[in-house]
């Protein structure tokens, strides 16, 4: 846990001077779209709980208490999806394959969410508020992307095939894919707290937990004739969130920002995956028998800012 939150203060003190410029830029370019596609969202829940609204009162009515208060609605479960927009500091990538004379580090590789270009981004997840309404755990799983730009030119440092790595290429020029695109997938168990309630429907809360990353890795460098392109547990994950949500009788809309922290070691096993269980019981039995992956592993950390919008269904009052 250590190694995790001084890798995390990290690339803070570093990145975000230069990160957050393109913070900006990023959340400017998918904000119209995000908002349009929230505001569709509220209209919807709104139009589908219209004669929820009645229920609640007359529910309400019946327990002795005021429509709409965090009374009302505690001990209940919440499941929900979501839509977002991620930003993802810059990092290091290093290569370590021993069996080629392989051990080389890209510095400062810029990645790209692209979170509206299939496979999108998105979310899901299952929280449940205890009777007081004031604290609770949630599950959240959270599919984004990380993929390197083929035009970037970074610096290269230590040896390929056991020659001296280029001092400076495009990441085009020496790999043919190098990225996470059908998932930076993360799952967390997460605690929740809420901070207050704004309004009887309007409330902010807070939350942090961790989990794992299980990513679908893409990566093969040039001359390489097969690519690394399967899901795979690649190392831990920590969450921070804080957010807004909005109840109507028997659905809420949430408005979130989150930020996440992955430490990535992936196997490089050149080897086409098919299904996530299937690949990692896959990954399992690589590593039960001692088997080392003959691309070697690749190990980055990847931060990210995440802004979301979603909407859930409540039930077990």
């Amino acid at each position: 846990m250590n190694r995790i939150s001084g890798r995390v203060f990290g690339v803070l003190g570093s990145g975000v001077g230069r990160g957050w410029d393109g913070t900006l830029r990023g959340m400017d370019r998918a904000g119209s779209a995000l908002a349009m596609v929230m505001l569709a969202a509220v209209a919807g829940a709104w139009m589908a709980d219209e004669n929820g609204l009645e229920r609640e009162a007359v529910w309400a009515s019946r327990k002795g208490v005021e429509p709409g208060v965090s009374e009302a609605a505690g001990g209940e479960t919440m499941v929900a999806g979501y839509l977002g927009v991620p930003y993802t500091y810059a990092s290091n990538v290093r290569i370590v394959n021993p069996a080629e004379m392989t051990h080389f580090t890209i510095e400062n590789v810029e990645w790209e969410g692209k979170p509206f270009k299939s496979p999108i981004y998105y979310g899901v997840r299952v929280a449940r508020w205890g009777p007081s309404n004031w604290t609770g755990v949630m599950v959240d799983f959270t599919h984004s992307k990380t993929i390197s730009k083929p035009d970037q030119e970074v610096e290269f440092k230590g040896l390929i095939n056991g020659a001296p790595a280029p001092a400076k290429a495009k990441i085009g020029a020496m790999f043919k894919h190098l990225e996470f695109s059908h998932g930076h997938n993360m799952l967390t168990l997460n605690g929740l707290f809420r901070l207050a309630n704004l309004t009887p429907r309007l409330s902010a809360y807070v939350g942090a937990g961790g989990g794992v990353a299980l990513p679908h890795t893409e990566v093969q460098m040039r001359g390489e004739a097969k690519r690394s392109y399967e899901y795979q547990y690649t190392g831990p994950v920590a969450q921070a969130l804080v957010g807004l949500e909005f109840k109507l009788a028997e659905t809420s809309v949430f408005f979130e920002y989150k930020f996440t922290f992955a430490d990535y070691v992936a196997p490089l096993t050149r080897m086409d995956g098919t299904w996530l269980f299937m690949d990692l019981w896959r990954e399992i039995g690589m590593w039960w028998r001692g088997e080392k992956p003959p691309g070697g592993v690749l190990d980055t950390r990847l931060a990210s800012h995440q802004v979301i919008g979603g909407v859930g269904y409540r039930f077990g009052r």
